[in-house]
């Protein structure tokens, strides 16, 4: 008797095939053993609601939303989706709803924090909260990682954030966290955006999971504006783990994205928006 675990791409950068949408954003649809979880929001709202028509899913299923951190591109469509789902449970860490800046080319400071500037009040009234410092089972045998501790010395944000729009208080982004669950063949780690290092989050997992091997990592690395130094670890970080599947999305870049199939490519995969990936669990895990 086995349980089958689905990821599916409802929003991402890139999107392939008729009438499909992609926006700066990231959002999946996750279906573990009948249970449904929305992996963060995208960006906007239309574009959410559009795909999600278009690949037949319906908000109204949708039994917890998790979000990886407070930044615009992964919260867009919230309200929307809370709008149409039966006050489900909304898995966020604290520190998600705090307000922050982007400094751009020019020294400009741009608002990245969440969508529509939403409040705990706001946030409650539509769903049932369930803050994540640590980490959370969110359905049986699907876990959110909470806080993710930095503990090496070549990962960091990936780019200039703040907690004002000033550019004095550098926002560290604590509130960053990964979906992950395990599988006969190993662990598949799911990511928003890695702002606490694509292998800080893996080391994290492994030691939460007694270093169960990790099998596939899927989603936003952070990779856009990585060194080549970085680069070069992060390529030997994958490989000293014997990922057997890569799936960069998102913030990974297309530079990052296609190093990473330079090196890995019979583990590489595509995941534009409508890639589906189908993992199949023992009983037992």
């Amino acid at each position: 008797m086995t349980r089958t675990f689905t990821i599916t791409t409802l929003v991402e950068n890139t999107a392939t095939g008729r009438n499909i949408r992609a926006e700066h954003g990231l959002s999946y649809w996750i279906e573990a053993d009948g249970h449904c979880i929305l992996f963060d929001t995208a960006q906007t709202p239309d574009v959410l609601m559009h795909n999600a028509r278009r690949l037949k899913f319906d908000f109204a299923d949708v039994e917890a939303v998790v979000l990886s951190h407070g930044h615009y591109d992964h919260t867009g469509g919230l309200m929307a989706v809370l709008d149409e789902a039966k006050h489900p449970r909304l898995y966020l860490h604290p520190d998600a709803l705090a307000k922050r800046y982007s400094q751009h080319t020019g020294g400009v400071m741009v608002d990245v924090g969440v969508a529509g500037g939403l409040s705990r009040a706001m946030l409650a009234d539509k769903a049932e909260i369930v803050w994540t410092q640590s980490p959370t089972e969110i359905v049986p045998g699907l876990w959110v990682t909470g806080q993710v501790p930095r503990i090496n010395q070549f990962e960091d944000t990936g780019g200039d954030f703040y907690l004002d729009a000033k550019a004095q208080q550098v926002d560290p982004i604590v509130d960053d966290q990964s979906i992950f669950f395990d599988t006969g063949q190993g662990v598949v780690v799911l990511l928003g955006c890695a702002h606490a290092g694509v292998i800080n989050t893996l080391t994290h997992i492994r030691l939460l999971t007694n270093d169960r091997p990790i099998y596939a990592v899927i989603g936003g690395m952070h990779l856009l504006h990585a060194s080549e130094e970085r680069m070069t670890q992060t390529i030997e970080s994958f490989r000293a783990l014997n990922v057997q599947l890569l799936a960069p999305t998102h913030c990974t870049g297309p530079f990052a994205a296609a190093r990473l199939w330079s090196e890995f490519p019979d583990r590489w995969q595509p995941c534009r928006v409508g890639a589906r990936f189908v993992f199949e669990l023992p009983e037992t895990i």
